[in-house]
């Protein structure tokens, strides 16, 4: 195995040379990946100083990132002593980790590069290592493997378009699968889908969707508000907001806006792009339609003051929410609800966070990261799928002259929503069946 590592550090190194130039790029220009180059590069996290036992969590980005504070509460309420650390991959879920852990480390997931890793793992000393959806890196597993330190797999997912990329891999996919102590996944199917890589089910258990436990249901929570206030809404005012959006989606939705405000004044649009490098791009596209706008970063008594009140202007604000990890409270706004990355080439983006809510819920048809739950938004009547521009206008024209409909189908959402809710409180007790010992222990396995 150790052959292994040195032939993956060979083809890791190839790679990075060959994007360098993106890497350059993107660091210069757009100024990303410009923190943690110690951690990822050399394994420098920081060093955990005693012998409690130790749950090592990582969260590639936001996403995932979200998902951990109701598992997190459970484990730390049955283990009192348990230490947590968090890693995530990307600059902004790191940001939302620090804003959401602030009592627990939170540092940058290593490459997978045999030095990094062993580093990484010496200085954490995690009594077990969880992976949160699918983030399985050889020389990661195999170091954990040598160092005796469980590596469990929770809210496991694998979409059919990876599942055919792993299956190319099968002959080192399957026996790293096989060195994992849990994988807890969503769904039947993704179940399925693990047992035929690893080639064995034992250790495969069905949970349900963690995300699903997350979900915040309630429309009058302290956040949610607090966004009303900045975005100064009425209550008579009915809210789309298209969230989590990429290129040209934010221009789809001022399109659709702007036509349907002649008919329905009371209307109101956010927008909230996928990504944190684009927020000054979509203000920029707003102001260049000429319209108002309101940022949630950038509040000053000057700027409020020039749009109140609203009842008399002919153009109110358009809304930005460019800020990390406020949009699953920003939802709770939305009268409709638009998800972004489907209409485009992404694959779609979470729906479920709209859906507690009771939004009316619509998105693109390109939705496959997303296949299982958009399944069952459909099959319980409960979401809307537009192909376009004009069928997302139309969609919205109907909810607008028949609000009851709009409801209906958000009440169905909101209602399959709470239904799927358990899963977090599942997982909690896999893992501390599972890895009870490592957590007596208190390091020792590392």
């Amino acid at each position: 195995m150790r052959l292994v590592s040195y032939l993956l550090n060979l083809v890791y190194g190839l790679l990075l040379i060959a994007v360098s130039p993106v890497l350059a790029y993107r660091a210069l220009v757009l100024k990303k990946y410009r923190s943690g180059w110690s951690q990822k590069f050399l394994g420098k996290l920081p060093e955990r100083e005693g012998d409690r036992p130790c749950f090592w969590f990582h969260a590639v980005s936001v996403g995932e990132v979200l998902q951990l504070p109701p598992l997190l509460a459970i484990l730390g309420e049955q283990h009192p002593g348990l230490e947590f650390v968090i890693t995530t991959t990307t600059h902004t879920g790191y940001a939302v980790a620090q804003e959401k852990f602030p009592g627990h480390t939170v540092c940058y997931f290593p490459l997978d590069f045999s030095w990094s890793v062993k580093r990484a793992l010496q200085r954490i000393r995690p009594s077990a290592v969880i992976l949160v959806e699918m983030e399985l890196w050889p020389n990661f597993v195999l170091a954990a493997g040598r160092m005796g330190i469980p590596v469990s797999i929770i809210n496991g997912r694998l979409s059919e378009k990876s599942f055919r990329g792993y299956w190319r891999l099968r002959a080192l996919i399957g026996p790293l699968l096989n060195r994992l102590e849990l994988m807890a996944v969503q769904t039947e199917a993704y179940a399925e889908r693990f047992s035929r890589l690893a080639g064995k089910s034992e250790r495969i258990q069905v949970t349900g969707s963690i995300k699903f436990d997350g979900i915040e249901v309630e429309r009058g929570n302290p956040l949610t508000r607090e966004l009303r206030d900045t975005f100064q809404l009425k209550q008579r005012e009915m809210v789309l907001i298209a969230g989590s959006t990429q290129d040209p989606e934010e221009r789809i939705a001022l399109d659709v806006y702007l036509e349907l405000r002649r008919q329905y004044p009371d209307l109101r649009l956010i927008l909230v792009p996928r990504h944190q490098e684009r927020f000054e791009e979509v203000a920029a596209l707003v102001r260049s339609y000429g319209l108002p706008l309101i940022c949630r970063s950038q509040q000053s008594d000057e700027d409020q003051g020039r749009f109140i009140p609203f009842s008399t202007s002919e153009r109110p604000p358009i809304c930005l929410l460019d800020t990390l990890g406020e949009l699953k409270a920003c939802w709770g706004l939305a009268d409709f609800a638009f998800v972004g990355g489907s209409l485009t080439k992404r694959g779609g983006q979470n729906m479920i966070e709209p859906a507690g809510y009771g939004a009316a819920l619509l998105f693109g048809p390109n939705t496959w990261n997303f296949k299982d739950i958009v399944a069952a938004l459909l099959q319980h009547e409960a979401a809307t799928v537009v192909r376009n521009q004009a069928e997302l206008e139309g969609q919205l024209t109907n909810w607008l002259r028949n609000p009851e409909a709009a409801r209906e189908q958000g009440g169905r959402a909101q209602e399959f929503v709470l239904s799927q809710r358990g899963a977090t409180l599942r997982t909690a007790e896999l893992l501390m069946r599972s890895l009870d010992e490592a957590a007596r222990s208190t390091g020792k396995a590392a």
